[in-house]
């Protein structure tokens, strides 16, 4: 059965919803210039310990200019552009193709109700959102399972 692009975003978010998946997606190359910036500097002022020193500071500093950056991937999947979650669908419809369904509820009744198909669901979300959005994501709960009486949002 056909299903929309909606219907398989608003999907993927209740997985990552499970999971309590969040991603910075701006800013975390930043904290990784900074760390490896300070390690540089560290190097140049006092050697290979200075390396060390100068990386364990920056990687402080670094995490602490990312901290609460982070958001809900939910929020993430919202706010991209169609063509973007046109993608992501189109890597989470080749998992669940050859599922039998009959509306958007049952799909979704489906997927929370199998371990697998959460796993790789996830497993495509967090392949995109650290290869196209260049995302660090966190708080991830990939071994846990659903099992949720809800069967529709």
């Amino acid at each position: 059965m056909p299903i929309n692009v909606n219907d398989v975003i608003h999907l993927l978010c209740r997985i990552s919803e499970e999971r309590k998946m969040k991603a910075a997606v701006r800013h975390s190359g930043r904290g990784a210039l900074v760390a490896g910036a300070t390690a540089f500097v560290g190097g140049l002022m006092g050697g290979p310990p200075g390396i060390a020193v100068g990386g364990a500071v920056g990687g402080l500093f670094g995490a602490w200019m990312t901290a609460g950056q982070f958001k809900p991937i939910p929020q993430i999947i919202l706010e991209l552009p169609p063509a973007e979650q046109q993608k992501l669908y189109d890597d989470a419809f080749a998992i669940i193709r050859n599922l039998d369904w009959a509306d958007a509820a049952q799909l979704t009744a489906l997927v929370m109700g199998n371990a697998a198909l959460q796993q790789k669901l996830a497993a495509v979300l967090i392949n995109y959102l650290s290869h196209e959005l260049r995302a660090e994501i966190r708080n991830l709960n990939l071994f846990s399972i659903s099992l949720c009486s809800q069967h529709a949002d």
